[in-house]
């Protein structure tokens, strides 16, 4: 199983996706934008694509970010989609994976930071890989925004702050506003990121103090995340 990393910031760690590949002893290879890694050109030796979440937006622009490029990345998903390979996008990238699709992202009606539990739509629960999420799943969340939504597409995970946490563009193609992979050293490089976290805990709804957001337990989102990818490799490879 070949699969390939796109990450936009050192910030934006790979955290439990990369553990997963590395325990399965995946062929693991790594685009880091922010170091200027080129994308790859093919989808040819890519199996699963997993692109990481970034402070950026698919509106931001190459002037405004020298090393992203959103139509480079969305090309890059359209190529691994016209393939049939599998792609994960995380955050940011679930939002690109709707626009590669050619619908836009919407601005989410909370800021959400912290940890806050989604729940799963009928949608949720009929998907064989996401519904041993349960009814309620406590996960990671960094985000202002969210993505756009296709004919095709289904909700299949929401939280209270965010109507669409987890996408269904396809078989093989899933977008993850929220952030089952994050680990304590993640989420130490992500408060390090943030400014002024605590001021904004105390004036938003769904933001946590940086204490509180190290306080958890990430084990259990994670290993929920790895059922779903070994369900989604089944699914590939079948």
């Amino acid at each position: 199983m070949k699969v390939h990393f796109i990450q936009h910031e050192t910030f934006e760690a790979s955290g439990a996706y990369l553990q997963w590949a590395e325990n399965r002893n995946y062929e693991i290879s790594f685009s880091k934008v922010y170091e200027n890694d080129i994308l790859p050109d093919t989808a040819d030796f890519i199996d699963l694509l997993i692109v990481m979440g970034g402070p950026q937006s698919p509106i931001t622009s190459v002037e405004e970010c020298p090393h992203f490029n959103a139509e480079a990345e969305m090309n890059l998903i359209r190529k691994c989609i016209s393939a049939g390979k599998a792609v994960v996008g995380v955050c940011l990238e679930s939002q690109l994976i709707g626009e590669a699709l050619g619908t836009s992202f919407d601005h989410s009606p909370e800021k959400e930071i912290g940890v806050f539990p989604i729940t799963l739509t009928e949608a949720g629960f009929e998907d064989e890989k996401t519904n041993h999420f349960g009814s309620s799943l406590n996960v990671g969340h960094w985000h202002n925004d969210m993505p756009g939504l296709t004919k095709e597409s289904k909700i299949l995970a929401a939280s209270e702050g965010c109507p669409r946490q987890i996408i269904r563009y396809s078989d093989l193609v899933y977008g993850f506003q929220c952030h089952m992979e994050l680990t304590t050293e993640v989420v130490s490089l992500l408060i390090d990121s943030e400014e002024d976290l605590l001021e904004k805990s105390s004036k938003y709804k769904f933001v946590q103090s940086p204490e509180t957001i190290l306080s958890y337990d990430y084990t259990k989102m994670n290993q929920k995340l790895f059922q779903f990818l070994d369900k989604l490799v089944s699914a590939y490879k079948n």
